[in-house]
């Protein structure tokens, strides 16, 4: 049987399993940085894509990488700018419900002139890196081929795909997801976390002015987020008990909207949801190590966290980011940049940041998740602190929106 590509023959530097975000954006920078590089796509091309509703909170650090994949003149027109972030403590308050707000103002100023981030729909960015891609001069997209083995050694890794292809790499990137099967060829286990808790997501159009505010309203059973979309539309989030949010979907569109409008339309305004609905389970999942043998593990296949705040994608691309200057720098200074010592310095650098974000979305839920009569004014206090000491307050907006001299290169 013909294959439907061909393979280049002999060692390349790096095989990438996984064509999602994070996969693409691997493929095209590392490419442009003359890694010869293949991409291991197990899409079938030949399908129509399935409907995608999701929207990233992409923030600035991570808009600049994928800047320097050539994708912002493809995205104009689809992306909404983040112009701040806003967190309210709900339920029942004394004096108030307590709320942090930073915005574009408590970052320093930006040579683009960039807001704290972009909201960008999934399914055109996507496109946005596919197309890219396709254009990029001696990267090997391997399009409807799908992984079944790895073997390593201290020369290099095989990769053997499911039509019997074998492909020599100095460094396989894996990119594949949640369940990541690159991840389990390497017998790396993960710590997982099941909250309890599904999410019922929507689009939605508004009837007052979002601002680009992305605003979240804790709530005892779970958070409300509504983030900004173009024209006065925004992509919501409702926590809820397992069971409820895939109750929810299966009801018709007007007892949707009655729901949410009852609940939340003081926080966030009239609604009228505009597509489909999805619910799912709310679960993190975390890989024991981020790398094996000649193995980088990046993106969901090294760390799916709690949603809370949207630095799920943003993680991955910082992967990316970290992973693309150590392969630089190995080979500035002669060294093999997939032997042990250089996927060891891409651990230490990523390892603990994501493992701590993780936790600290963990922390961020359990402790506003619930009415607790000591815990109401003490992350009431911490709040109004956050928002009234300017250098903290700044320093969040630092944070969230991956503005920092410490991260990698392509970030900066």
């Amino acid at each position: 049987m013909t294959k439907p590509y061909e393979v280049p023959e002999g060692i390349v530097d790096l095989v990438v399993i996984g064509a999602g975000p994070v996969g693409t954006s691997l493929s095209i920078l590392a490419t442009q940085r003359g890694f010869t590089t293949i991409l291991v796509d197990g899409r079938d091309p030949s399908a129509i894509p399935a409907m995608d509703t999701r929207n990233f909170a992409i923030v600035r650090g991570s808009w600049r990488l994928l800047g320097a994949t050539g994708v912002h003149p493809l995205l104009e027109g689809v992306t909404e700018p983040l112009n701040g972030l806003e967190a309210v403590d709900g339920g029942t308050h004394a004096f108030g419900a307590p709320f942090v707000l930073f915005g574009n103002e408590d970052l320093p100023d930006d040579e683009d002139g960039q807001p704290l981030g972009q909201m960008i729909p999934s399914a055109d960015l996507q496109a946005a890196l596919d197309r890219i891609t396709g254009e990029t001069e001696g990267l090997t997209w391997l399009r409807g081929a799908r992984f079944a083995g790895l073997e390593t050694n201290p020369a290099g890794a095989t990769v053997r795909l499911e039509d019997g292809t074998e492909i020599r790499a100095r460094l396989v990137a894996a990119c594949d997801g949640v369940n990541s099967s690159v991840r389990a060829a390497l017998g790396i286990g993960t710590e997982e976390h099941d909250y309890g808790k599904s999410v019922f997501a929507a689009n939605v159009k508004l009837d007052r002015p979002h601002g680009g505010i992305a605003r979240q309203l804790f709530m005892p059973e779970g958070p409300f987020a509504t983030l900004p979309m173009p024209d006065n539309r925004a992509n919501l989030a409702w926590y809820m008990k397992r069971g409820a949010a895939e109750a929810l979907a299966k009801l018709p569109k007007e007892d949707q909207e009655a729901e949410l409008n009852a609940r939340f339309a003081d926080f966030a305004g009239r609604m009228e949801i505009d597509g489909p609905v999805v619910s799912y389970p709310l679960r993190m999942k975390l890989a024991q190590r981020m790398t094996g043998p000649r193995t980088a593990l990046l993106g969901d296949a090294a760390h799916r966290i709690n949603p809370l705040a949207g630095q799920g994608l943003n993680l991955g691309i910082k992967d990316v980011a970290a992973l693309i200057d150590v392969m630089v720098e190995a080979r500035e200074v002669g060294l093999d940049h997939g032997a042990d010592a250089a996927v060891e310095r891409y651990q230490q650098w990523r390892r603990f940041d994501s493992a701590s974000v993780a936790m600290f979305m963990d922390v961020i839920d359990r402790a506003f998740s619930n009415d607790n009569a000591v815990m109401k004014p003490l992350r009431g206090l911490a709040m109004t602190a956050a928002n009234k000491i300017g250098p903290l307050r700044r320093a969040m907006a630092r944070q969230a929106s991956a503005d920092q001299k410490h991260l990698p290169s392509l970030m900066r």
